[in-house]
């Protein structure tokens, strides 16, 4: 047996320990150790081992160099993609042609390069999200109509296939929605029946049977509450099922669209039975059986515009997440897509065997059609490869009365008479989501937040027009008008009088001359009076700005510091 090998622990204090063993001074040795330098690397011949001894005392520690000395290390700037650019640009900075002082001019330079610089730091964040939409990829023989749930089911991750399941349900047909960040569902059967729970967790928030019919059903503004529009009015619960109003002003609704009662006209284009809402200006797309599609305003009393899209009467209408395009379908057996912002189109147009009983738009542009038991599902059209055969079919249990994406999640909720479906459709769903806008984990703290900012957010309903830039914008020619209005009644004089009395017998010349002045000047004081009142109420209408009534709240008040002053001598002042 040969000799263990020492081990790098042992090296050091070998030599001492053997010496004190055999009662061996070892003074000697210590002092000599102390006069020579050790090595910093030794060999173990015995072992065949490398031992290396560090002085701890000795070892430098980094420094880094000083600010003065050296040379400057500069980084190398990474380029930014200009397509990301594009995207996230606010336009071209302002012309300082008009701008007269200087000051003014550097306070714009310096306000575009702080633009410019958010938009820099935009499209470098797009770095971030790194998550993109998949869609199904089959060999060149094979078509993506033939893959069954079954199969992708199979192939994708647990969590996902946890997304497809099945209710069978009693009190069909049902209809569905899903909130706004597509965590919970809402179903409601036609004999009653109405759930409502977190489809992700399978957590139920509340069930129950309201022994009237439903019509549909929809979630207000967050999971906190929802409506039902029943046999004769629209009713709305909470989440843990509890009746919180009755609107007995919306009669036997079809449709469920709530909140207060702004306007009611007549669309004097017959029965209506479709409609949806463009959530990029907020006007009502209302679908008739002429055939037209009409966008309606509250504060309008004719629709903001008219688009003639089938020859035949309107089955479907549907408007995409961005409000940029409209799907609508016909009696004719087509489904057509619009481009809104134009009025124009159709841009594609699809032929189908049998007339489309719904349409639904994904966030990432695919559209779902159903024809009695089939739903179809397809991709994006594009310019440069335009192929209308459908991406996915789906055969339902029964007739689809109802279906939606769910936004942020690849997966197609379909509603049928017998209960509901919820189907993945790889590439539908929006992969990077906005907490601001809607946050699928979403805290009880960050609910209250966004309910507290959507209440201040909120615009009038006057606003909504077909272009919501317009709230921006400013009138130039009226506003010219008033000012000038304004400037002229500030500057105004008393206007010469022109007055000769009439002729009459035996009328002496000073009489008239004196009947002369005296018409002239009570109609001069007149003059001079109401100029004085129209200039005390303009100072007084700049003086307390625009007062606040049932009507107007103003947006913003006389003066910013207004709020620091004593307000019992505004009281005086008033």
């Amino acid at each position: 047996m040969g000799k263990t090998p020492k081990r790098y622990f042992d090296s050091a204090g070998g030599d001492e320990s053997t010496a004190d063993a055999q009662g061996i001074s070892t003074e000697g040795v210590k002092q000599e150790k102390k006069g020579k330098k050790e090595p910093k690397f030794k060999a173990d011949p015995e072992g065949g081992m490398d031992v290396i001894q560090v002085d701890d005392k000795r070892a430098r520690h980094f420094r880094a160099p000083k600010r003065g000395g050296g040379k400057k290390v500069k980084l190398r700037e990474v380029p930014v993609d200009p397509e990301a650019l594009r995207r996230h640009s606010r336009g071209d900075g302002v012309r300082l042609d008009g701008v007269k002082s200087r000051f003014q001019k550097i306070k714009q330079k310096r306000k575009d390069i702080n633009i410019e610089f958010a938009e820099e730091q935009a499209a470098r964040a797009e770095v971030l999200l790194n998550e993109e939409e998949g869609f199904l990829e089959v060999s060149d023989d094979e078509l993506t109509t033939e893959v069954s749930q079954a199969e992708i089911v199979e192939n994708v991750d647990i969590t996902t296939a946890a997304k497809h399941f099945n209710l069978q349900l009693e009190f069909g047909p049902y209809r569905m929605r899903y909130t706004k960040n597509g965590t919970y569902l809402l179903l409601g059967g036609k004999r009653g029946h109405v759930a409502a729970f977190n489809w992700v967790k399978k957590s139920l928030l509340c069930e129950m049977n309201v022994m009237e019919s439903v019509h549909d059903v929809t979630w207000l503004m967050n999971q906190t509450m929802f409506a039902v529009a029943q046999k004769n009015w629209v009713h709305v619960y909470d989440s843990k099922g509890t009746e919180l109003h009755c609107v007995k002003g919306m009669n036997r609704v079809t449709r469920g669209w709530i909140g207060q009662t702004v306007a009611s006209y007549n669309s004097r284009m017959g029965k209506i039975s479709m409609m949806c809402q463009n959530p990029w200006n907020a006007v009502t797309c209302v679908g008739n059986s002429k055939g037209v599609v009409s966008m309606w305003s509250p504060s309008v009393r004719d629709p903001l515009a008219k688009m003639l899209c089938h020859s035949m009467p309107l089955t479907a209408v549907a408007v995409d997440p961005t409000g940029t395009q409209m799907a609508t379908a016909g009696l004719d057996r087509t489904v057509k897509l619009w481009d809104i912002r134009q009025l124009d189109g159709p841009t594609v147009e699809y032929r189908l065997q049998t007339a489309a009983s719904g349409i639904d738009l994904s966030q990432k542009g695919l559209m779902a059609i159903s024809m009695g038991n089939i739903c179809e599902i397809f991709k994006k059209p594009s310019f440069v490869q335009k192929d209308n055969r459908p991406y996915l079919r789906q055969r339902a249990p029964a007739t689809i009365s109802n279906f939606r994406f769910c936004p942020f999640e690849d997966i197609l909720g379909i509603a049928t008479a017998t209960g509901f479906t919820s189907i993945i459709v790889p590439g539908s769903g929006e992969p990077n989501f906005d907490t601001l806008e809607a946050n699928p984990f979403q805290s009880l703290s960050q609910r209250r937040e966004e309910e507290v900012h959507k209440l201040l957010e909120k615009i009038p309903s006057e606003f909504i027009s077909l272009n919501p830039a317009q709230i921006g914008e400013v009138d130039v020619p009226s506003l010219k008008d008033r000012l000038e209005a304004k400037t002229n009644l500030l500057t105004m004089k008393a206007p010469k009088i022109n007055f000769e009395p009439r002729m009459k017998h035996r009328m002496s010349k000073a009489k008239r001359i004196k009947s002369k002045k005296i018409v002239k000047e009570t109609l001069r004081n007149a003059a001079i009076a109401d100029i004085r009142s129209a200039k005390e109420a303009l100072k007084e209408e700049r003086g307390t700005g625009a007062q606040e009534t049932g009507d107007f709240i103003p947006l913003e008040s006389g003066s910013v510091l207004d709020r620091f002053r004593d307000k019992k001598k505004l009281k005086k002042k008033k």
